[in-house]
């Protein structure tokens, strides 16, 4: 018999039979098409159970880094020793050893989290944690415009999960040349940025020298996640909310959103832009 940690994780875009609809009518015949999986991804640190997020299977040791760091429970990547994936029937546990400092500071923001797709502050206890503060971007050098359209552009056409079921969210970083250098899919937009922060941490990028981007509206736990990752810049397809422009504005994050073919609507520090 099958034990429940002998469970094989499951695929990122699952096969299924459709019945499609054209101009009012019924195909004949179903036909086959794809949907994006989501999976209960549950974080544990060091042996507690701290949260549990829908989630798309993939790329889960840069969520693991990346929730940690945009969430302040480690500081840095090194101070997370190890991460394991544990397959389990309904669902995956990933199993992170931190630095025993961390975990006094993980306790002292304890959250009872029932994530839910796309909702990123489901079970947060106090109204502190989530407005916690994040320190504020350096100036830097300014990064072209041009850089940033040529961005989305680029990021509309890089998304093959997208691409395969319509159903994730994408989060990129790009050089200030315009380049995207990373990308991570998710059915969460939240989860898509977490996987894009850890990846960045993971390969030594200069997060400062580049931008974010988002297939996404810009919430305010999206610009707390850009900021916190030391990226100057977030561009959004979608507007922001009230609240992500007075974080921006105070933390120096340039913000733009409806960032569509050759326009965008640049809502805080656009001196960054040029």
């Amino acid at each position: 018999m099958t034990s429940a940690c002998d469970a094989a994780p499951p695929s990122a875009l699952q096969p299924c039979a459709v019945l499609r609809v054209r101009d009012g009518q019924r195909a004949k015949a179903p036909q086959d098409d794809w949907l994006a999986e989501e999976t209960p991804i549950a974080l544990e640190f060091n042996g507690i159970s701290h949260a549990t997020m829908l989630a798309t299977p993939t790329d889960l040791e840069d969520f693991a880094l990346g929730f940690s760091l945009s969430e302040g429970i480690v500081e840095a990547a090194h101070e997370i020793r190890g991460i394991d994936l544990v397959p389990r029937r309904d669902g995956i546990v990933v199993q992170l050893e931190i630095a025993t400092a961390c975990m006094v500071r993980l306790k002292e923001r304890r959250r009872a989290l029932a994530g839910r797709t796309g909702c990123g502050l489901c079970g947060v206890e106090t109204l502190p944690e989530v407005l916690r503060p994040v320190a504020p971007l350096p100036t830097g050098a300014p990064l072209p415009l041009a850089a940033m359209l040529a961005a989305m552009k680029a990021l509309r056409a890089s998304q093959p999960l997208h691409a395969s079921s319509g159903a994730t969210h994408a989060a990129a970083w790009a050089g200030p040349d315009g380049q995207l250098i990373l990308l991570r899919e998710d059915v969460g937009r939240h989860n898509a940025l977490d996987k894009l922060v850890g990846a960045l941490a993971r390969a030594g990028l200069p997060a400062g020298q580049g931008m974010a981007l988002v297939s996404s509206r810009a919430s305010f736990e999206m610009v707390q996640k850009t900021v916190s990752a030391g990226i100057p810049v977030l561009a959004a397809v979608s507007a922001p909310t009230a609240l992500a422009c007075r974080l921006a504005e105070q933390a120096g994050l340039t913000l733009a959103g409806f960032v569509r073919e050759d326009a965008a609507t640049l809502y805080t520090h656009p001196q960054r832009l040029n």
